[in-house]
């Protein structure tokens, strides 16, 4: 090896590295942004950039367009996640690990002990967003509304879209809550309880019967789910997960 090529091949090696350090950047913090990245790593924005393309042409990590979730006003930014590819880049062991405990809390409790672990996780999720919904008022669109940006918050990637306005009947009018990101995504397409009791926990929180559409879980580019706004909602008043167990209609129509 000439003299020349040992600096050429130590450069592409801390290249490497450093592209290793900004997926795994992406992984713990995404969605997140090429700006915010470059603080965390204290790489130029430049440089991140450059390590994201690449990345990026890999099919190690996606793009997500994510509203502002203060105001929702203004430009998409965006955002990036791991693809899946990028996650089996840097291993399945916490994948593994997890798969293999709920199987073994199934057998030896059986799928109900598996339910109620979907079940308690999702409570977690509905005590720390109710208030913020609640804070919405009473009308089911501003309560997505504010549902879709608590979930932007933990990285969900949620926003909501209004379908129906131009409708003969004011019955027909409903808003569309998608999620562009899953942190549990693969484990949820073994277990699709996470999907169901996250659904039910939406219909608490919003006060009407919900339907889930598609979720990622089972292929689909997003998660989404159907939410009423033109009929009589009468769940409003309930106070949480003990208050009366609501109808939710599970109806995937995205498959693989």
């Amino acid at each position: 090896m000439n003299n020349s090529a040992v600096p050429r091949a130590q450069a592409a090696e801390s290249e490497e590295r450093t592209r290793d350090r900004v997926l795994s950047a992406v992984l713990e913090h995404g969605p997140v942004s090429a700006a915010e990245l470059g603080d965390r790593l204290g790489f130029t924005p430049a440089a991140v950039r450059r390590h994201l393309d690449a990345l990026s042409r890999g099919g190690l990590i996606e793009v997500k367009m994510v509203a502002n979730s203060a105001t929702g006003a203004g430009r998409p930014a965006r955002k990036y996640v791991l693809s899946r590819q990028g996650q089996s880049k840097l291993g399945n062991d916490y994948l593994d690990i997890a798969r293999g405990a709920l199987s073994a809390l199934g057998s030896i409790a059986g799928p109900d002990a598996v339910t109620e672990f979907a079940r308690q996780r999702y409570e977690d999720m509905e005590r720390r967003y109710r208030p913020v919904v609640e804070a919405a008022g009473a009308s089911v669109e501003a309560r997505a509304e504010a549902l879709a940006k608590a979930l932007n918050e933990d990285g969900f990637v949620g926003s909501t879209t209004v379908v129906g306005a131009k409708a003969a009947h004011s019955t027909m009018l409903a808003v569309q809550l998608c999620q562009g990101h899953c942190p549990v995504q693969q484990l949820a397409a073994d277990f699709p309880v996470f999907c169901d009791s996250e659904t039910e926990v939406f219909s608490r929180l919003l006060g009407v019967d919900v339907r889930r559409l598609s979720t990622l879980a089972s292929g689909g580019h997003v998660c989404t789910t159907h939410i009423p706004v033109g009929r009589t909602k009468s769940a409003v008043r309930d106070s949480g997960p003990t208050a009366g167990t609501r109808r939710v209609s599970i109806n995937l129509q995205e498959r693989p």
